[in-house]
């Protein structure tokens, strides 16, 4: 019975590793977005850069891979609670965070008011992932490009500048 129970316990560790694996891949290929996105040219014309990282971020949140680490998570969340933490804690927080640094930059240019580029990050975020288990069935079904680039359009253009744009 005890080596049994070790056993089990090595398979644990080795199923959270391979999903701390894939999501920190996953996440680093998110934070490049907002770093070529949002980096050095954002300044020159925000609304597009802003575009262009909505767009890219959709298109990685609405991939496979990323529909099975979900799934995957949603399926398991019960048995280990502190899966969430291992997938999404400390991206989620990073993603957050590198895009705050980037909101924050463009509101020391004066192209947007963000008194709590955090928050802003956070919610720029939920605009665009939001609505994306509901229209794909929860990855099920593929969410077409002219569908993705109306998302993000409308996060952009419609509710993230309304809130967080120059009124000068």
């Amino acid at each position: 019975m005890h080596e049994r129970v070790h056993h089990l316990g090595d398979k644990e560790s080795l199923f959270r590793e391979a999903l701390a694996t894939v999501a920190s891949d996953m996440m680093t290929g998110n934070l490049a977005v907002v770093e070529t996105s949002l980096g050095i040219g954002a300044a020159a014309d925000p609304e597009s850069a802003l575009h262009d990282a909505a767009r890219q971020l959709l298109h990685r949140c609405c991939d496979q891979r990323s529909w099975a680490l979900r799934r995957l998570l949603y399926a398991e969340i019960n048995q280990f609670p502190d899966l969430l933490e291992v997938v999404w804690g400390h991206g989620a927080s990073r993603l957050r965070e590198a895009l705050a640094d980037r909101l924050a930059r463009l509101s020391l240019a004066c192209h947007l008011d963000t008194p709590d580029p955090s928050e802003a990050a956070e919610q720029f975020l939920a605009l665009l992932t939001g609505p994306m288990e509901a229209r794909s069935h929860l990855g099920t079904k593929a969410v077409d490009e002219q569908e993705l680039d109306r998302v993000a359009r409308t996060t952009v253009r419609r509710t993230f500048l309304m809130a967080y744009g120059r009124r000068d």
